[in-house]
């Protein structure tokens, strides 16, 4: 990520700022107080442990440098966009004449142009240190980070963290492979035929619902309409979804009928139970099993793949063989040490056990930290078997981890440093003496980590979907093929809107009633169904080319649903509603962050509206009758 080696600090009041570089304090600013810091490699490593590694300069007992002043909770205000200005970074006003506050000084001048100048400048000097000028590079990439509502990063006093597919990304082949093998293992045990059948990755995606009524997976867009629908293993026709579903809604509340599949860990089940609707269907299940239908055989394939994690031995393979099943990512550590040394409390919040979790995030990230620092120094607050979603709604006893064999004894108070079992969210902001929205949380799962979060407490929220970056790379190589099918379409409406004006001349016409105009009242019948014949063929040669285009629509992704955020040419899909219900930001990886900076205020993105395009069509017309 970064060129160079050394680090300094420097932030802006109102605008994010990125690291900067620089062996010694420039001569002509005395506004930095630079603290030599080496990123870690492999030849490069220092102890980071020190709290002095990256000290800002208002935090410095030199006064000579001690000009700027941080934002406290107590005096901080809302800025323009209603977010708080906490954590902002301001000149201190004995310093404000010099820089021209009194209208006399260097920064004199109208503020459009003395801020292009400035910009410029700081341009320049990024540059020269090696430094990436801004996150827009990263924003228009797969590695972006994407905002649903604007988030003030220097407010954020507290990011969380769960694990599982979040700081840590699974092989989804190996980990959901291995889950799948076991869960079909204890099928078998349970009676059930399950020879000949595979696991197959490319069968679902996140984001989908399973019907467990009628056996299907189901694929709706945001308003809960279902666009495509597969029964068992045999996707179904366009006509076969409407006939069977018509105006019914997928309602997520009715759990008793529609199974979201919010995290990648939903993958081995739903291979699992679609394959077994083929079994049931074609009456090769054995009928001591007991009278079977498609809700009670997704119970049983639940509890095979439940016992699959019960027994201990998934997990037990994966912890013995971390490398197999754990994709690394070596950014991931400087991403958190960033966040951490810009005075964040981070928080490890995850539902797997001690053991696991030690294994796993040791292997993750000590080999990718400065040779004294392990995983456990990175985290103010580490929480094991949190049980989440009940973690943020409700309170449970907490448990100090107090032994490397996992022991644990009963405690009130979570306090820095320390590793709890259990407990609540409550808990956690009673200790840090922070609550609400000076609270980030990450996580993969839609329900789990961010909706209970951000509906029980009002924490800012962040989902983590890898799928992500292979979607944002599908959408730019179907571009081409996006914009023939749009291109398809206008042509259809054009020429529809016109076949529609004659229709209506010839229904008018046949009720003795004048038509638009006086030339369509007097125009020959023939003419008019000439013309409306040769329309009408037009158009359904249109369809004819157009209906395989949006059945084919985002193969790149996945031959089956098309692509995770859309249901649709143009329309979002469930998964895409509640991810900009719940989620503030969302991003592929939580290493993404290292290509922004602590203190980034992610601001949303102009939400167009269905008036939007006519107003803007309208303002360019009178632009043209008036020049």
């Amino acid at each position: 990520m970064y060129s160079t080696d050394l680090l300094g600090f420097f932030a802006v009041h109102g605008g994010d700022a990125t690291p900067a570089v620089a062996p010694t304090t420039p001569s002509n600013n005395k506004c930095f107080k630079i603290a030599a810091f080496t990123r870690p490699t492999s030849h490069n490593r220092v102890n980071l442990k020190s709290d002095k590694a990256l000290t800002p300069c208002c935090y410095s007992a030199d006064s000579n440098t001690d000009v700027f002043s941080v934002t406290s909770s107590n005096k901080s205000d809302v800025d323009y966009l209603g977010e708080s200005t906490k954590g902002d970074l301001n000149v201190k006003s004995e310093h404000l004449e010099a820089f021209g506050i009194d209208g006399h000084g260097a920064l004199e001048g109208p503020i459009e142009e003395v801020a292009r100048s400035e910009a410029r400048q700081a341009e320049d000097l990024l540059k020269d240190l090696g430094i990436p000028v801004s996150p827009s590079s990263s924003r228009e990439s797969p590695r972006g980070i994407f905002c649903s509502r604007t988030l003030n990063l220097r407010s954020i006093s507290a990011i969380g963290y769960d694990m599982d597919y979040t700081l840590i990304h699974y092989n989804v082949v190996a980990w959901e492979g291995r889950a799948y093998d076991y869960c079909m293992e204890n099928l078998r045990n349970m009676g059930f035929p399950v020879d000949g059948l595979a696991f197959d990755p490319d069968l679902v995606i996140r984001g989908l619902v399973i019907d467990k009524e009628k056996g299907n997976l189901v694929k709706a867009d945001r308003f809960g309409y279902i666009k495509r629908a597969m029964h068992g293993t045999k996707m179904l026709s366009t006509r076969a979804v409407s006939e069977m579903y018509g105006r019914e809604l997928v309602d997520l509340r009715k759990e008793s009928r529609w199974e979201f599949l919010n995290t990648l860990f939903s993958v081995s089940e739903a291979v699992a139970y679609m394959q077994m609707v083929d079994r049931l269907d074609d009456g090769t299940i054995p009928s001591d099993l007991g009278p079977l239908d498609y809700k009670g055989l997704y119970k049983a394939v639940g509890k095979a793949l439940f016992w699959a994690h019960v027994e201990g031995r998934l997990k037990s393979e994966i912890m013995s063989k971390p490398e197999l099943f754990v994709e690394p990512d070596p950014e991931l550590p400087l991403a958190l040490l960033d966040q951490k040394e810009a005075g964040k409390k981070l928080l490890l919040i995850t539902n797997s056990d001690y053991h696991y979790t030690d294994k796993m995030m040791r292997h993750s990230f000590n080999r990718f930290l400065p040779n004294d620092l392990g995983w456990r120094d990175l985290f103010d607050i580490v929480i094991v078997s949190a049980r989440k979603p009940e973690f943020f709604q409700t309170s449970h006893p907490m448990y100090e981890v107090v032994t490397g064999d996992g022991l644990m004894r009963p405690c009130l108070k979570a306090q820095t440093g320390g590793l709890y079992s259990g407990g609540s969210a409550q808990m956690v902001e009673n200790s840090l003496g922070v609550h609400g929205d000076e609270i980030l949380y990450v996580g993969d799962h839609i329900y789990t980590d961010v909706s209970q979060s951000k509906v029980h407490l009002r924490w800012r929220t962040a989902l983590i979907c890898r799928e992500l970056e292979e979607e944002y790379n599908a959408l730019i190589g179907s571009r081409s093929y996006r914009e023939s099918l749009v291109e398809l379409i206008n042509q259809k409406e054009v020429v529809g809107d016109l076949f529609n004006q004659l229709r209506l001349a010839l229904q008018r016409r046949n009720r003795d009633r004048p038509a638009q105009t006086l030339a369509a009242t007097n125009m020959n019948d023939e003419d008019l169904t000439d013309s409306m014949q040769k329309l009408l063929i037009v158009m359904q040669r249109l369809d004819k080319k157009i209906a395989p285009m949006l059945e084919a629509d985002g193969e790149l992704f996945n031959s089956r649903w098309g692509f995770l955020s859309r249901a649709g040419l143009w329309d979002k899909s469930h998964l895409m509603r509640q991810i900009e219900k719940y989620a503030d930001i969302y991003t592929s990886r939580v290493s993404n962050f290292l290509h922004y900076t602590p203190f980034m205020y992610f601001r949303s993105q102009e939400q167009n509206l269905a008036h939007d395009s006519y107003t803007y069509y309208c303002s360019q017309l009178n632009n043209e009758h008036s020049s």
